[in-house]
């Protein structure tokens, strides 16, 4: 079956929303640029050289597919055959990559002569750093000044490759703060320019582009399990801030009734403290950079549903929100979210480390962290795929930074 053959069978928002959720709150000033990028991704994606040209570049350039890695000693210790999903063996060292080759490869398309980008853990900024550089366009990246310091490694790799990188002082500093910049951007350079948006959130139609982007997440997975485990996996568990790598593995399998899926949020602090970024289990219904969808708010008198402050250990899941198609899946009880702490996504960190001799990064943590739960549902015999989905050397310093604090 031909990449766009799979693509048709993923499920389209209708008029731009998965049920109550998403839709196109933007600056009218936007809108025709909103409208233009839909009219473009519809064309493309029904368009058999558009994939052509995309999975050429994902397998000659990124070194697609990712393997899928059987975690024998990870395994044991949680207790359940575990596999893990290898985007962190990506070109670039996360799934980033493969959002930003189809959305490059779209710009082209039409004509645009600039990108800029939002990033929060740094790595959705390597990636749009390195398209632009392959395309040879001029690049800007937008950064909380929070993130510029906790992820100074990857802000050199988006300088060494060309681009410009903007740290926002606005507000939380981070990742937020860095999208409201972008989106500012786009508004007074919009003729020329190209916003490639990181993750599932966003006005329609990025939540839409960017999970059928990172389908190949989950339809490499699909094969490669059948392959190697001989049926379909009994669970699937991803990281959620934004949710990208989460809903580009579970949307191939969303038809699958009996294959369960978790979005692994993270709970900072604790919930309970308020210091955390779970946003579907803590939040409410509003609309956050042009999106209906679970937002943190404030619930005191006087703020009351203004946006909250979210916290993580990890940048990339430091974030209030979540994209709308999330909220329809744990609305409808297709997906269960759960959520795990600094501490505990620090101790999975070690785990992984220790028996498998993979670093991950500290979003991917909180997705190891809720193995031993999973585990515990599917029972010893039970599959579970865990998209893994990046490497840790980004928070190496923030790692080591936390464990000496605590001996």
């Amino acid at each position: 079956m031909s990449t766009a053959d799979e693509i048709a069978k993923l499920t389209e928002p209708t008029r731009g929303r998965f049920g109550e959720f998403g839709g196109q709150y933007v600056a009218e000033t936007l809108m025709p640029a909103i409208a233009q990028l839909e009219d473009a991704w519809r064309v493309a994606r029904d368009d058999a050289s558009y994939w052509a040209e995309v999975d050429s570049l994902l397998a000659n350039y990124v070194g697609r597919p990712s393997l899928l890695y059987h975690a024998r000693r990870l395994s044991a210790e949680v207790g359940a055959d575990v596999y893990l999903k290898r985007e962190d063996l990506n070109h670039t060292g996360a799934h980033k990559i493969n959002n930003c080759i189809g959305q490059a490869v779209l710009a082209r398309r039409m004509g645009k002569r600039r990108l800029i980008a939002e990033t929060g853990a740094g790595q959705h900024g390597v990636a749009t750093a390195t398209v632009a550089a392959l395309f040879g366009l001029p690049c800007e990246i937008y950064m909380g000044a929070e993130d510029v310091m906790r992820q100074a490694l990857n802000v050199e790799r988006m300088k060494l490759l060309g681009a410009t990188v903007h740290p926002v002082e606005s507000g939380t500093r981070t990742l937020k703060d860095a999208m409201n910049e972008a989106l500012r951007d786009w508004v007074t350079n919009v003729g020329d320019t190209f916003y490639l948006i990181g993750s599932v959130a966003g006005p329609h139609p990025y939540p839409w582009m960017v999970r059928d982007l990172q389908s190949v997440i989950g339809r490499e997975a699909r094969r490669q399990i059948l392959d190697q485990g001989g049926r379909l996996p009994d669970a699937l568990v991803a990281c959620v801030g934004g949710g990208s790598n989460a809903a580009g593995l579970f949307a191939p399998f969303i038809d699958e009734a009996k294959v369960r899926m978790f979005g692994v949020e993270a709970a900072g602090d604790g919930v309970a403290t308020g210091r955390h970024a779970a946003t579907l289990s803590a939040g409410r219904v509003g609309v956050l950079h042009g999106s209906k969808s679970y937002v943190l708010t404030h619930e005191d008198d006087a703020r009351l549903g203004q946006i909250a402050h979210a916290h993580s250990i990890s940048a990339g899941l430091d974030y209030p929100g979540v994209g709308p198609e999330h909220a329809a899946w744990k609305d409808s009880g297709r997906v269960s979210y759960v959520s795990r702490t600094d501490e505990q996504a620090l101790a999975a960190l070690e785990l992984l480390a220790r028996t498998e001799g993979i670093l991950c990064a500290l979003e991917t943590a909180h997705a190891v962290a809720a193995l031993e739960h999973v585990a515990g549902l599917v029972g010893k015999t039970g599959l579970i795929i865990v998209g893994l989905s990046g490497r840790g050397d980004k928070d190496m310093v923030t790692v080591a930074q936390r464990r000496s604090a605590t001996t």
